[in-house]
């Protein structure tokens, strides 16, 4: 029967036609649909064979020269399914769970493509904690901690296996492949332990078992940048996990936790401090020594200040790790009153009180 009959479609069929016809006629003239029907079981070996041939661009323009099945030329290595199709076995029945359906005999190959676009061996991400001093926040700085994460074994290098001399692979036998069944159907896929090649090549690591990785302890430097907030995530590309079998390791999370400090409070880029002002500085103006991370800084205060009053000093606040721009330094001044430990301090301060003729609060008329 011409291949293009079997499927039902002309010689000009795309290949989406192609695979469109096989999925509707595989699901009428499935064996396990029609038990016991020899006639059904033939056809769909056809439909097997045309779907095959077709679907190959090779072996299509070697059919549509008239070339047999033989003599077209094998598939790229690339190309070449996961799985041959062998033909039925009808000695046993699966059923409940174990019963395959149609879906099933591509549910390798597509696991197999899953696997190839994705990078499924690669280490697992770690995450951590650290804690850093205030003046490190600043200036930026080295952090060291220690991690307990899973190494690339140094017996094998991460391979997960020695070299040893070429005997047959034991779970081939020796010829490179495997069959395995969906149903009643019978296929046949390379070894996945020794490569298709039929020979054991190598032996499992003693050191990881063949895992390629094993647990162990490391010291970790961390870079902390020059102003970085409380709170900040910092990625550590590679110092992760290590990955199964050569595969790439995964990345390290770092949380930094910056320790209070007593005189400054951080807002954004910005670092706000209390500044004491004694009554006869905040009535007559002075210029004070304040602290800032660049250094002490001269600060002006006018005649006439208030408790309360802030003043902003340009740029002598935090650098910016992701600007590079350095923030302000806010000094809010508080007033001090001298301690009251004899008469004359005592006296002098009522003295004052006759300063306040029209009251200090303002919600009094």
């Amino acid at each position: 029967m011409d291949l293009y009959v079997a499927l039902g479609l002309g010689r000009g069929a795309s290949l989406g036609d192609i695979r469109r016809a096989y999925r509707r006629l595989a699901r009428r003239y499935h064996p396990e649909v029609n038990p016991g029907n020899e006639e059904a079981e033939a056809l769909f070996r056809r439909i097997v064979e045309a779907y095959e041939t077709l679907s190959h661009p090779d072996k299509r323009r070697a059919y549509d020269s008239g070339a047999s099945f033989a003599q077209a030329p094998p598939p790229p290595a690339s190309d070449t399914p996961a799985f041959a199709f062998e033909g039925f076995d009808f000695s046993a029945h699966a059923q409940g769970a174990q019963a395959s359906t149609f879906g099933d005999l591509f549910a390798d190959v597509v696991r197999a493509a899953a696997a190839a676009a994705t990078d499924q061996g690669r280490g697992a991400d770690l995450h951590a904690d650290v804690r850093v001093p205030f003046a490190m926040s600043i200036t930026g700085g080295t952090v060291r901690f220690t991690v307990t994460r899973r190494g690339r074994c140094g017996g094998c290098q991460g391979e997960g296996r020695l070299p040893a001399p070429g005997v047959p692979c034991s779970a081939c036998g020796g010829t490179g492949s495997v069959r395995t069944a969906r149903g009643h159907m019978v296929f046949r896929k390379a070894c996945t332990r020794c490569d298709g090649s039929g020979a054991a090549n190598f032996s499992p690591c003693p050191a990881c078992a063949g895992a390629g990785v094993a647990m162990r302890s490391d010291q970790i430097a961390v870079a902390v940048p020059a102003g970085v907030p409380d709170g900040e995530r910092l990625r550590v590309p590679g110092e992760g996990n290590a990955g199964g079998r050569g595969a790439p390791p995964g990345d390290l999370y770092v949380i930094v936790h910056v320790d209070t400090d007593p005189r400054f409070r951080r807002d954004g880029d910005d670092l706000h401090i209390d500044v004491p002002l004694a009554i006869h500085e905040a009535a007559f103006g002075a210029r004070i020594d304040v602290p800032s991370p660049a250094g002490p800084c001269r600060l002006r205060v006018p005649p006439g200040t208030q408790s309360g009053q802030q003043f902003r000093v340009r740029e002598r606040g935090m650098p910016s790790p992701r600007t590079g721009r350095t923030g302000d330094l806010v000094a809010t001044v508080r007033l001090v009153l001298p301690p009251l430990n004899d008469e004359q301090t005592r006296t002098l301060i009522r003295s004052l009180a006759g300063a306040y003729s029209d009251g200090v609060r303002a919600w009094q008329g």
